[in-house]
């Protein structure tokens, strides 16, 4: 999301309440991810290193204390990855060719088209999270009047949005060079994804 979009949710962010680190754990459920590759379909160029990866009912969001998305978000802060903002998706095929994206749904469901055109559409609801390596197209399709998510990025790297095919050759080169997270924005430090995307190797 823009700038203005992460401003705007840092704002709101420092008036809400946010639940502490014992509460937090016991919110959060061990997953293992299901992991997606895709290849370059001459229009996205996905990623040729790092699998998307799905965590289904990752977070308990049934807590009458706290909003779906501050707890989302709070996760995703506390795990280093900011720059958090709260939406919808955008329903036309784009990717970020200098940063890794993680969404949480926060609430409602949606079919949310990952890969490209050439992908695979995923079903999502409240609770899952969907972590989008750096080139990897995606879309929303369609979804419940109420699907909202919050969106977050890692320490490293810098928000772009990429739509136009004239940009693909420059955004191969950008996605090579984007570093692999110090953390998992769902289980932290010991987290998954720090495994799969490690052996994660080259596709022919």
């Amino acid at each position: 999301m823009p700038i203005k979009d992460q401003i705007r949710n840092l704002a709101k962010k420092l008036v809400e309440e946010h639940p502490d680190a014992a509460t937090l754990r016991a919110l959060v459920r061990p997953r293992k991810p299901a992991a997606f590759r895709f290849r370059d379909d001459g229009i996205v160029p996905n990623n040729p290193r790092f699998p998307v990866l799905l965590y289904r009912g990752a977070v308990n969001l049934k807590s009458r204390r706290f909003p779906p998305e501050v707890i989302i978000d709070t996760l995703f802060d506390t795990n280093g990855w900011g720059r958090s903002w709260r939406d919808t998706v955008y329903d036309f095929v784009h990717y970020h060719s200098q940063i890794h994206e993680v969404m949480g749904v926060a609430r409602g469901t949606a079919r949310v088209e990952c890969g490209g055109i050439k992908g695979r559409i995923l079903r999502v609801k409240a609770g899952d999270v969907l972590v989008l390596p750096a080139g990897t197209g995606h879309r929303l399709i369609e979804s419940s009047r109420d699907f909202g998510v919050v969106g977050a990025y890692p320490q490293d790297g810098t928000y772009d949005e990429c739509t136009d095919m004239r940009e693909r050759l420059d955004a191969v080169t950008r996605i090579a060079n984007v570093r692999k997270p110090k953390s998992d924005p769902v289980l932290g430090r010991g987290g998954p994804l720090l495994t799969s995307w490690r052996t994660a190797r080259s596709r022919s």
